[in-house]
C-alpha cells in the first residue's frame, strides 16, 4: 500500500497549479519570448494605439463642409485621439425647412456612423434619406484632415 503524499509536497503541486494557471495572464509591453523546439523566438508584444505614430494630431478641430448648387453647408467638429474619430457634431446652416430637415435629421444620425472609426475611413454617402449632406460632410472631413496632419 502506497503512502499518502506529504502535506508539504501537496502545498508544492497545488502553488505550481497555481502558478502554471496564472502564468499567461499577466502582459508587459515588453518582448514576450516564446520556447520553441529548435531555438527561441522572440514576438514583439501588439502595440497599443498610443504607443504607434499617429498621421493627425490629437485634437478638436472644426471646418465648414459645402455641397450642391446653391451651395448649401454644414458645419463639422471632429475630436481625434489616435486617428480615430471620438467625438463629432454637425452644425445644420439651412433656412430653407426642408433643407434644415435633411441636415438635421444627418447631423442626428452621424455619431453613431462616424465614432470609434479612423478618419481615414470615413467616406459616406446618403445618410438619413440625404444624399446631398453626406457631401458636405466628407468635404469638412477633407479639411479636418489637411488640418490635423502630424
Amino acid at each position: 500500500m502506497k503512502a499518502p503524499p506529504s502535506k508539504a509536497l501537496l502545498t508544492t503541486i497545488i502553488a505550481l497549479s497555481i502558478a502554471a494557471t496564472t502564468a499567461g495572464c499577466a502582459t508587459t509591453d515588453a518582448d514576450v519570448t516564446t520556447p520553441s523546439s529548435a531555438s527561441n523566438t522572440s514576438i514583439a508584444a501588439p502595440s497599443s494605439p498610443s504607443s504607434r505614430r499617429s498621421k493627425y494630431a490629437d485634437d478638436t478641430y472644426n471646418a465648414a463642409g459645402q455641397y450642391g448648387s446653391l451651395p448649401s453647408s454644414i458645419g463639422v467638429s471632429v475630436t481625434l485621439v489616435d486617428d480615430v474619430i471620438t467625438a463629432v457634431t454637425v452644425t445644420p446652416h439651412a433656412t430653407d425647412p426642408t433643407s434644415l430637415d435633411y441636415q438635421t435629421r444627418f447631423a442626428q444620425s452621424i455619431p453613431a456612423l462616424v465614432v470609434g472609426r479612423n478618419i481615414d475611413e470615413v467616406n459616406l454617402s446618403k445618410v438619413a434619406g440625404s444624399s446631398g449632406t453626406p457631401d458636405g460632410f466628407n468635404a469638412a472631413i477633407q479639411r479636418i484632415r489637411a488640418q490635423a496632419t502630424n
